[in-house]
């Protein structure tokens, strides 16, 4: 019995651990002078912020974004004013506000609250760990 309880115990622990390493393993340390770190964001579970941030990035705007947490507030503001909401959507913006390269002149398009939501929080846990002033490049997987 007790072994079964420690086998039970270490599968549970490596399942885990795998579970963190796949959620990390979308992340890659660049040598590249342009970022710091390469995240592959997913567009099979969030395709409408996909599809925007590939809009705006053909349309001349920056794939890295340089952590600023503390611009968000003022980012948002500058970027989102004169758009207004509409019902049953957010505004997306591209580069995001916690990136030093959005606020005024950011892309903005309107995605269903779940997608935009989803990939917000996704991306923010993903980048947790970063201090400000990181450099990401964000890449569509």
């Amino acid at each position: 019995m007790q072994k079964k309880i420690i086998l039970f115990i270490v599968a549970l622990l490596f399942a885990i651990g795998s579970y963190f390493f796949e959620q990390r393993t979308t992340q890659t340390q660049t040598s590249n002078t342009e970022a710091d770190y390469v995240l592959e964001f997913p567009s099979s579970k969030y395709p409408e912020t996909a599809e925007h941030i590939r809009s705006a990035i053909s349309k001349g705007q920056s794939a890295v974004c340089t952590i600023d947490r503390k611009g968000a507030d003022e980012n948002r503001e500058q970027s989102l004013k004169g758009v207004p909401t509409k019902p049953r959507y957010d505004r997306d913006e591209w580069p995001m506000a916690m990136c030093k390269e959005g606020g005024k002149g950011a892309d903005i398009a309107y995605i269903s609250p779940s997608d935009n939501r989803g990939a917000g929080s996704w991306v923010a846990n993903q980048v947790d760990d970063y201090p400000d002033g990181t450099r990401v490049k964000i890449v569509i997987k």
